[in-house]
């Protein structure tokens, strides 16, 4: 079968891969549409220090369940249509053992340790299907990395009392936009593009930033009568908003943190200690956040056509990376067409 692979330096082919075998506990989803996620564009420009080359990329997934095995229960079956939580857990370390699995200390995500979804069929354990309700496969690609977003919420405990900054909206960035409004919170975007911040707005933000022409601790101290804001997410990963995000908190804030910035970042340090601040890291999804972002994509709110920036085919999937690469703020997401 057919497969897009990532085998050097921006250097991305189309290859014939062998198909899977499927257990009696696994399920073989046709996939239809599969994002291209940002550490996919990392790994094709060699900056991605956890993935293993060569390498399918792929875990942004909207599929069709094809066939199932016979241990799988009888709420998976073919023709359902299925997104798929990505990452592995190995059930013995720390963090299995707090039941915090997307934490897993030795996770393997599809498209990054291990080959992921960009192919025609994938086979996968049952336990890592989704059911998508009443959602399309073109929308299920996009529960991912809302997902990410979702959780990221969670880590930072959002209540319709805080104040939420969310620096970077990307798709991740949107996903924390959208659950701190529907937790009640006043929510702050905060980005570099224009364009983003409009429809940042549209999913959710009270209020938005240019953090390039604005002044940003002037506006965020108007907006919070002085006292900074109570959460800050970064979703970015970048020195500058790392330090952006402890600098501007409130004090006896929170900050979590998604993004991995890719050169080590200085802090006063003096703030951890005087704000007593809360700092988290935030990494991947629950099955939990999964749910949550199904849930409010199946009410129809959500601007989906304004968050895919394009479609392609698996032959244009290289020019696409090719033009992401050239124009990185400009992309929400790209999605690979893998069945007409």
């Amino acid at each position: 079968m057919k497969a897009i692979q990532i085998s050097g330096l921006r250097q991305m082919d189309i290859v014939d891969v062998a198909e899977q075998e499927m257990k009696a506990d696994e399920v073989l989803l046709r996939l239809e549409y599969v994002g291209f996620c940002g550490s996919d564009l990392s790994t094709y420009l060699g900056k991605n220090p956890m993935v293993k080359m060569p390498v399918i990329p792929g875990h942004e997934v909207g599929a069709v369940i094809e066939k199932v095995g016979a241990n799988v229960p009888e709420g998976l079956k073919p023709g359902m249509v299925v997104t798929c939580n990505p990452y592995t857990n190995c059930g013995k370390c720390a963090s299995c053992r707090n039941q915090r699995v997307n934490a897993c200390q030795h996770n393997e995500t599809l498209g990054v340790q291990r080959n992921g979804a960009m192919r025609e069929y994938i086979v996968l354990p049952w336990e890592k299907v989704i059911p998508a309700g009443l959602l399309d496969t073109r929308t299920c690609a996009l529960i991912e990395p809302m997902s990410v977003g979702f959780h990221a919420v969670n880590r930072a405990q959002v209540t319709d009392i805080d104040v939420v900054v969310v620096i970077g909206c990307g798709m991740v960035g949107m996903g924390a936009i959208v659950r701190s409004a529907l937790r009640g919170a006043t929510v702050v975007a905060a980005d570099i593009d224009d364009e983003k911040l409009t429809l940042a707005r549209e999913m959710g933000a009270s209020y938005t930033i240019n953090t390039k022409t604005d002044d940003v601790h002037a506006r965020l101290l108007e907006m919070t009568s002085g006292f900074g804001p109570d959460v800050i997410i970064e979703a970015v990963g970048c020195a500058q908003t790392y330090q952006m995000a402890v600098n501007e908190v409130a004090f006896t804030g929170r900050v979590v943190c998604i993004g991995y910035a890719k050169t080590d970042v200085s802090f006063q340090t003096k703030f951890f200690v005087q704000k007593e601040l809360d700092i988290r890291g935030s990494r991947n999804a629950q099955p939990q956040d999964f749910r949550a972002v199904i849930h409010y994509l199946e009410r129809g709110t959500c601007p989906v056509d304004r968050l895919i920036s394009r479609v392609v085919t698996p032959e244009q999937a290289p020019q696409a990376m090719h033009q992401w690469e050239e124009n990185p703020g400009k992309v929400f997401r790209i999605l690979v067409k893998l069945k007409n």
